[in-house]
């Protein structure tokens, strides 16, 4: 039993896939992302460095999340909750699509260090 059960309360739990904000930290991929795409193409940069560009995740954003999160607690009956978007997108193809977007070639820039590979 759960501690909600067991005191009664009005209280529901959310497992929250990963969610991106202005705000998301500089040592987060996808910060690390734009800002050296943003850097790159301002002359300040000349390239990125990553690890595992295959890597697969659910990425979703923090506004869609906050809403998921105010519509839980609106439900007469408590529950738990997976929030996520259900579709899983590539380091690789996120990087293609931010350098796409400001006109570079991610060839050109797109460096990959076997050391910033996870364990």
């Amino acid at each position: 039993i759960n501690y909600r059960e067991s005191f009664g309360l009005h209280a529901s739990s959310g497992i929250l896939f990963n969610h991106e904000s202005p705000l998301r930290g500089i040592e987060f991929v996808t910060r690390k992302v734009t800002d050296a795409v943003a850097r790159i193409k301002k002359g300040l940069s000349r390239e990125l460095r990553l690890g595992n560009i295959d890597a697969k995740r659910d990425w979703g954003h923090s506004k869609d999340y906050v809403r998921a999160m105010w519509l839980m607690v609106q439900q007469d009956v408590a529950d738990d909750y997976v929030v996520a978007t259900g579709r899983t997108t590539t380091v690789r193809d996120m990087c293609r699509i931010a350098f796409e977007h400001v006109g570079l070639n991610i060839e050109d820039h797109l460096v990959i260090d076997p050391d910033l590979f996870r364990p």
